[in-house]
């Protein structure tokens, strides 16, 4: 009842009690409080990615789960949407012979041998995804560029659309200034909050040897006239009005760094402890040493000891027995710090980012050693409706404008099947450009249940072939391809169809080998 004694309604409005006395945070705006303290809170973050292994790790195996290495494109148009609007020749079966175009033009461009989706010609466009969204977890955010360069087209490149990579630290306010009513920390809006441009460094601010291109911004629209994109931003909304991202580490920033000076200490103590792992102990005080050293009697004993003992040494067993001078004796060190905790405290600790990152705590540290099937199920299902989330997110404000750009030029090389009258690509964009994409498989805990529950599944209707294949970073129509070439090959090798394969289409037989 301490809130009605003080005259609050609420406790946690009570300023007076013990507890909530000193903790007055104050209500500001989401770009007051990120773009003021942004450039600290990233540093910081880097600085765990660089030299922290749970820190990297962790950001590594999320980047793994969410992006991988394919993240496939399935060209989804929506024709049922074109046919209510343009006639009935938008098909289920041009949707089809859509998308087959469509994915192969994407794959030619996408994973050039010679990287010409890449400004930089240093990564393919899945490579680049894979590092926006790492950018995206440990800075806040990622930068892209859609870059229209047609020389390349005299270098052998089919298409003259190419994917730019932007260091988030580039975009900023010219000259630093704060920010304005249409200028958040580089992102020009207008009185409805929209982007409508980006103003970025030509170089990092920290660069040397770019001194002077690093004091020049370049201010980038979003789109071009007719609503092609041409930068792309993409980051994790966690207020409305928000125009910039925070990295993923910003909740646990402090107590990262308190583990890692702790897992330092304890690194040090037990260094310590190898290091002086013995030591000789003397009765004598010093100063009586000194004293008898000089009467020259305690010399004179010691060194008839000495030679004595050169002499004739003393062994056990071919063990040497060392001979120590009168009173001494050997003492060994023991470990005496109360470290037996540590590993209670690291693993409280890795739970408490597990959670504010959205992994399970056993896949942030690789230990499964405390977990039944039961529970690494249970951690997994919940871990992949964030990893989910976070891949369609990702898809939506990267993955979607960069295809978005890329199918503009394809219609406007004619590489795409349409019907006659058709509209053009930006009178139909938002059909056109529908699609999804295939990441990383989810894996699984126990395969053969697993996989017979998804057999179960399909018969009953509850599923489809095309979700269980993309679930596991595959494609139906691939698996289905495939399929049909290897019942052909045994057919043709005259061995029996194994039990998935029973059943063969027409114009396949089941022929036996011949036992002869």
């Amino acid at each position: 009842m301490g809130g009605m004694g003080g005259g609050f309604a609420y406790d946690g409005a009570n300023m007076l009690g013990s507890e909530s006395a000193e903790w007055n945070p104050w209500l500001r705006s989401p770009d007051a409080e990120i773009n003021l303290d942004r450039d600290r809170m990233v540093a910081r973050a880097r600085d765990l990615f660089r030299n922290d292994g749970w820190a990297r790790g962790s950001i590594t195996r999320i980047a793994d789960n969410v992006v991988g290495s394919q993240f496939r494109l399935v060209a989804k148009p929506d024709y049922r949407a074109l046919t209510q609007r343009y006639g009935k020749a938008f098909d289920a079966v041009w949707a089809q012979e859509f998308r087959q175009a469509v994915e192969a033009e994407w794959r030619m461009w996408s994973e050039d041998p010679l990287l010409f989706g890449d400004a930089a010609r240093k990564l393919t466009v899945t490579q680049i995804f894979r590092l926006a969204f790492m950018h995206q977890m440990k800075d806040g955010e990622t930068i892209a560029v859609l870059r229209w360069m047609p020389e390349r087209k005299e270098e052998g490149a089919d298409y003259a659309t190419t994917l730019q990579l932007i260091h988030p630290d580039r975009l900023s306010n010219p000259y630093q200034q704060l920010d304005t009513h249409w200028l958040r920390g580089g992102v020009e809006v207008d009185d409805d909050g929209a982007h409508i441009a980006y103003h970025i460094r030509q170089a990092h601010q920290y660069d040397y040897f770019d001194a002077v291109e690093s004091m020049i911004w370049d201010r980038i629209p979003r789109f071009t006239p007719w609503g092609r994109p041409i930068v792309v931003h993409s980051y994790d909304f966690d207020d409305a009005g928000q125009h910039r991202g925070l990295s993923a580490f910003t909740p646990v920033l402090n107590r990262f760094r308190m583990l890692a000076r702790y897992d330092q200490a304890e690194l040090q103590q037990a260094l310590t402890q190898t290091i002086f792992a013995t030591f000789v102990q003397s009765p004598y005080d010093p100063e009586d040493v000194r004293n008898g050293m000089e009467d020259g009697e305690l010399s004179e004993y010691q060194k008839i000891r000495q030679d004595w003992h050169k002499d004739n040494p003393l062994t056990l067993g071919g063990v040497r027995i060392p001979v120590m001078p009168p009173g001494e004796e050997v003492k060994t060190v023991a470990s005496t710090r109360p470290n037996s905790g540590f590993d209670a405290f690291q693993g409280t600790f890795l739970r408490n980012f597990a959670a504010a990152i959205g992994t399970s705590a056993e896949q942030l540290s690789m230990d499964y050693s405390k977990t039944n099937y039961s529970s690494s199920r249970s951690s997994m299902l919940e871990m992949w409706k964030t990893m989910h989330r976070r891949r369609n997110d990702f898809a939506v404000s990267f993955a979607n404008p960069t295809y978005g750009g890329f199918l503009e030029e394809a219609f406007d090389q004619g590489r795409v099947p349409l019907p006659r009258n058709a509209p053009d690509f930006l009178e139909g964009r938002a059909a056109y450009a529908r699609c999804s994409w295939i990441g990383p498989g989810r894996g699984w805990v126990d395969p053969v249940s697993e996989r017979q529950g998804a057999v179960l599944g399909l018969d009953a209707g509850f599923g489809t072939l095309e979700r269980e294949c993309a679930e596991q970073g595959l494609d139906y129509e691939e698996v289905l391809d495939q399929r049909r070439v290897e019942r052909q090959m045994m057919t043709e090798r005259g061995l029996p169809f194994p039990q998935w394969a029973v059943g063969a289409p027409a114009g396949l037989t089941t022929q036996k080998p011949d036992p002869t």
